[in-house]
């Protein structure tokens, strides 16, 4: 296993917290949940176009803090989703160049599939259409800007299986 910053990127309802939460409790190591959920759930809404980079500074600053006193850091998510979301809603693309190079930081990615059944979770969800839109441009995203990472697909086992074996890859940073 290779010490650093493991992100969890997917679309809404692919098992990013599920899996960042057993991966943080097998490897013993720190876990940065995703603090938009948190966000929303303070201000009983989703957030407006002036109040993504704010949410995307606090995101970036939990990983950092996490990192100074863990080797190992799971983050279920980072900046990057909340730049892309902030496309996606607003068409503000401010946040791009900032989540990508934080993105570049991380040792390594893990891609949750959109193959999980979609299930209503508040207004944190939109729909499996727009699940499937979003996977599409966060894979072109990545790929884009030259940013590898793992897939992670199947039902719960199979992803941690999947997660832990590619964290214990000698190739993984």
């Amino acid at each position: 296993m290779s010490a650093g910053l493991v992100a969890l990127l997917g679309a809404e309802c692919t098992g990013k917290s599920t899996l960042a939460e057993a991966l943080a409790a097998h490897f013993k190591a720190g876990l940065v949940t995703e603090y938009l959920r948190e966000w929303c759930a303070l201000h009983g809404r989703t957030p407006q176009r002036h109040e993504q980079a704010a949410i995307a500074a606090e995101q970036a600053a939990r990983i950092e803090a996490a990192s100074r006193a863990h080797d190992l850091v799971i983050c279920d998510t980072t900046p990057l989703i909340t730049a892309l979301c902030s496309e996606h809603y607003f068409g503000d693309t401010s946040l791009t160049a900032g989540a990508l190079a934080f993105q570049r930081r991380c040792g390594l990615t893990l891609l949750c599939a959109p193959d999980l059944p979609w299930e209503a979770d508040g207004f944190l969800r939109d729909g499996p259409s727009v699940r499937a839109a979003f996977d599409a441009r966060l894979r072109d995203t990545l790929e884009g800007h030259g940013l590898g990472w793992v897939d992670i697909a199947g039902g719960n086992d199979a992803r941690l299986t999947a997660a832990i074996s590619a964290l214990q890859r000698p190739s993984s940073k």
